[in-house]
């Protein structure tokens, strides 16, 4: 057990005052919930929710070969980005195994956020100064430089256009254009982690109470509610959206996770885990690996991470992540499954909920999509 304090965010006190229950997450203290997690994930499905993310880690890479550096260290091909622009990729050890997933934007020529996970930052922070030798660029822990409050729901648009001039009909998903927001400079990107439309909102600590209580009163009349972690993991889940340490690890590459899309082995020049990462690619065409598919549960069971998914008496997978789905209400799962049961209606697979063979329906992911 770590005996370093939790790192607190600058809404620290804002969320006791509104009655959060709190939880250790990577190191920080961040709100579990605040009311109800069902409610609290209903309303960013149907209305709109508030998220505070300053736990997530902001690594600015700088300087005349920053995309090169880029390129090199990351799957992706970032020296392709626009200005403005924002791309999800993942950072590779040598052997291809993941280290995280990450979105890249590109803030300027020469200027890059990397935004990773909270339980990675530090790693990828490290990965990236250490990749960075021989490179003209600049590697710089900006974690302490953000807060980050995000804004989801199909209400979200709405509310944050009576708080701003910057041009919000124009900003495309995975976009970002710095702006001014309740009278406070933020970078306004137009992503997120829920499946709905939403808007992430990087600012200075020193202004985030002021943005989260502005945003919190143009969004009472929509219905937007303040949300904590725990509705954002099952909000994701439905979306069918990968969580590291649950759909992703080290033990697995990108072709593994069905992901094999984000590697670019076009790009210029060689990158970490080329080599690794072509073996792998190779390997997954002529011998599929394991499918990650969705569950749904034809019971009340909820499945959890660690489960072994059976099918005629054999194991044949293992659950990544498994919850309530409010929208769907009934019990989903994330599983990697062995490529002959991954169909959607495969029969007779289920999953072993201590001992007992609950039944359950494959579906291809996501289980929800929002209406555009």
């Amino acid at each position: 057990m770590s005996s370093s304090p939790l790192r607190r965010t600058a809404l620290d006190a804002l969320h006791r005052s509104l009655g959060a229950t709190m939880t250790d997450f990577a190191g920080w203290d961040m709100p579990l919930r605040y009311g109800s997690e069902r409610d609290e994930h209903v309303a960013v499905r149907t209305k709109a929710g508030l998220f505070d993310l300053s736990h997530m880690g902001e690594i600015a890479v700088t300087g005349p070969e920053a995309a090169r550096l880029l390129d090199h260290a990351l799957v992706g091909n970032i020296g392709s980005v626009g200005v403005g622009r924002a791309r999800y990729t993942m950072i590779c050890r040598a052997d291809g195994g993941i280290l995280d997933d990450l979105i890249v934007y590109r803030l300027g020529e020469r200027e890059y956020m990397v935004v990773a996970n909270a339980s990675n930052a530090q790693v990828v922070l490290d990965a990236l100064v250490e990749r960075s030798a021989g490179f003209d660029a600049e590697v710089r822990d900006d974690r302490d430089a953000y807060a980050l409050i995000a804004v989801q729901g199909p209400e979200s648009p709405g509310v944050l256009k009576s708080l701003t001039e910057a041009d919000l009909d124009g900003l495309k998903y995975y976009a970002g254009l710095p702006g001014t927001v309740a009278g406070v400079p933020v970078l306004i990107a137009r992503t997120g982690y829920t499946g709905e439309d939403g808007f992430e909102l990087f600012v200075a600590p020193e202004h985030a109470e002021k943005l989260w209580r502005a945003l919190t009163e143009a969004g009472a009349p929509a219905g937007l509610v303040p949300c904590g972690l725990s509705c954002r993991d099952t909000l994701r889940l439905e979306a069918g959206m990968p969580l590291y340490g649950h759909e992703l690890t080290t033990s697995l590459t990108p072709f593994d996770a069905g992901l094999g899309r984000v590697v670019k082995f076009e790009k210029e020049g060689d990158f970490v885990g080329r080599a690794a990462l072509l073996e792998a690619a190779e390997r997954a065409e002529k011998n599929p690996p394991r499918v990650l598919v969705g569950l749904v549960a034809e019971g009340r069971r909820i499945p959890r991470a660690g489960y072994p998914v059976v099918a005629g008496g054999e194991v044949i997978g293992e659950v990544t992540s498994g919850a309530p789905s409010p929208t769907l209400g009934r019990p989903i799962a994330m599983a990697y499954v062995d490529a002959a049961h991954s169909a959607p209606g495969a029969a007779g697979v289920a999953v072993d909920i201590r001992g007992s063979h609950e039944p359950y329906e494959v579906v291809a992911l996501p289980f929800y999509k929002r209406r555009k």
